[in-house]
């Protein structure tokens, strides 16, 4: 059909998307915080890539209990959603740079990053007005706002940079907690 509108070439994060996906990672992100003993076995399954663990913990989290869509590198966690395409998975989650370590991921500096983000996610899942902020800001591949956004909320020291990527944004965290850096993600996966 000549007047037919082709499919978007790139897909569109939206404020929609990021408030459903924070939404269900707050509760996540609380419980790595608040329980040593449940960030202690998390970081034990990403490890041993343990995935059967991984589903048995995401289990005790009622807005991840019937997540199907999770994985481990063994230095590092992905959580993907389903959305309707051309999205089709937007994933979040928590990991060593690549290349950098095998079979390693400090609980510590994790409960410490997860105390972090949470107002950070909690304002993107009860703000439509600041999800939507952040959504277009990623879109205009805005640096500056993203970042701005981000340190509004983020207010750790350890939090070393915001970036932009795959539709998202990459928060770069070091502290002396762990001589290995770590990135908190939210990123849409193009297929």
């Amino acid at each position: 059909m000549a007047n037919a509108i082709a499919p978007t070439a790139r897909p569109l994060v939206t404020g929609s998307i990021l408030r459903k996906v924070a939404a269900a990672m707050l509760p996540f992100y609380r419980k790595i915080a608040g329980s040593g003993s449940f960030a202690a076995q998390w970081s034990s399954a990403i490890v041993n890539a343990d995935l059967s663990l991984m589903g048995k913990l995401l289990a005790k989290i009622p807005t991840l209990a019937s997540v199907e869509n999770y994985g481990t590198n063994g230095i590092g966690y992905f959580i993907s959603f389903p959305f309707p395409l051309p999205v089709s998975f937007y994933t979040n989650g928590t990991t060593i740079p690549p290349g950098t370590v095998q079979f390693t991921f400090n609980a510590r500096m994790h409960r410490r990053i997860a105390a972090a983000v949470l107002p950070f996610y909690r304002k993107l899942a009860r703000s439509r007005s600041y999800a939507e902020s952040f959504a277009a800001a990623i879109r205009r591949n805005d640096r500056t706002a993203v970042n701005k956004l981000v340190r509004r909320f983020v207010k750790a020291s350890s939090l070393k940079s915001v970036t932009i990527e795959e539709y998202g944004a990459a928060l770069l965290f070091k502290s002396s907690l762990s001589k290995y850096p770590y990135r908190n993600l939210m990123f849409q996966e193009v297929m």
